[in-house]
């Protein structure tokens, strides 16, 4: 029986406890952004790699199952258990890290992470970005990214539920 080790962007996923020591080694500028990400499609990949471009390297911060359901997206969601969803963030090439918070907000991991650019998808404005006023005070910028292919989970769970 042939055995196989694990993919190597697995060792992307960082726990919360270790985030700050492992972001300190990435190549700077860092950007940070933050998600569900529960059923990976098109805006979101399109996304990510608009806010990697902002930096030379990026963490990405996913909610845990449990602040996704405090979110109310829907009493199914997420879809995919965070598992599943730090592992198909992590196989992205244009992200460096990714990591998880359970709290309603990921300040505490902006925190850890200091990161010079903090992104958001263009559903948010600069100034609501949660760490945007931390990040900015260290000398850092806020984006928010304007959309450019209006994708939602919530659309796609809906157009499958039709079929």
């Amino acid at each position: 029986m042939t055995t196989y080790a694990l993919p190597d962007f697995e060792a992307k996923i960082c726990p919360p406890d270790q985030l700050a020591e492992r972001a300190a080694r990435l190549a700077r500028p860092l950007v940070f952004t933050n998600g569900c990400f529960d059923i990976l499609h098109r805006g979101h990949v399109t996304y990510l790699a608009q806010a990697r471009a902002l930096g030379a390297a990026m963490v990405v911060a996913l909610n845990t199952d449990a602040s996704v359901k405090r979110l109310g997206k829907g009493d199914d969601r997420p879809v995919n258990r965070l598992e599943d969803r730090l592992a198909v963030m992590a196989a992205l090439g244009c992200v460096d890290l990714v990591t998880w918070f359970d709290e309603d907000t990921p300040l505490q991991r902006v925190l850890e992470a200091r990161p010079e650019v903090l992104v958001k998808g263009g559903d948010w404005a600069p100034e609501r970005i949660v760490g945007a006023s931390e990040v900015l005070g260290w000398g850092g910028s806020v984006h928010s990214i304007p959309f450019l292919h209006e994708k939602s989970t919530t659309a796609l769970l809906t157009k499958i539920r039709a079929l």
